[in-house]
């Protein structure tokens, strides 16, 4: 059982852990585990890997994510919150309130071998790896970031 089932957290893997899930197989190295997670989970989430051994580490806005770094391994969970609307949206930071893709949090599980994750949608991961460096300026666009957008085409056939 997770640390996120035990407490009653939803989380959902992003990045490139989440597009090696939805194709069911590990194609590149990875430095890190991007998650997101709701707001108003932070606090338990940080405390009980805290328990588990995590240390707290800098990096974006405490409200917009929660770094979490353990012998090498570093945990990201970007967090969301939903507007009066209902959108699923930027949960703090300087970009509060904007709105990620619709159909962000559609309710797939990916799975490598026998491990099964919730993961974000795979074109709203293209989405959002095509536009970081719109939404961000100054954000590079990465190798791996157009390798990646790539390989998930090619998995949704097109």
């Amino acid at each position: 059982m997770t640390a996120t089932t035990e407490l009653g957290v939803e989380v959902w893997l992003r990045g490139g852990w989440a597009m090696d899930f939805f194709r069911g197989e590990v194609t590149r190295d990875h430095r890190d585990i991007d998650w997101f997670a709701w707001t108003g989970d932070a606090g338990v989430l940080g405390d009980e890997l805290g328990r588990r051994g995590f240390q707290r580490a800098t990096g974006l806005p405490a409200d917009q994510q929660l770094d979490l770094l353990k012998d090498g391994e570093d945990l990201s969970f970007n967090l969301l919150r939903r507007d009066e609307a209902g959108h699923v949206v930027v949960g703090g930071g300087p970009w509060a309130g904007s709105p990620w893709p619709e159909d962000m949090l559609d309710g797939r599980l990916g799975c490598i071998g026998g491990l099964r994750c919730p993961i974000i949608n795979p074109r709203a991961q293209i989405e959002i790896k095509e536009m970081m460096p719109v939404w961000v300026p100054g954000a590079p666009r990465r190798a791996k970031d157009a390798e990646d957008i790539v390989r998930l085409r090619a998995a949704l056939g097109g």
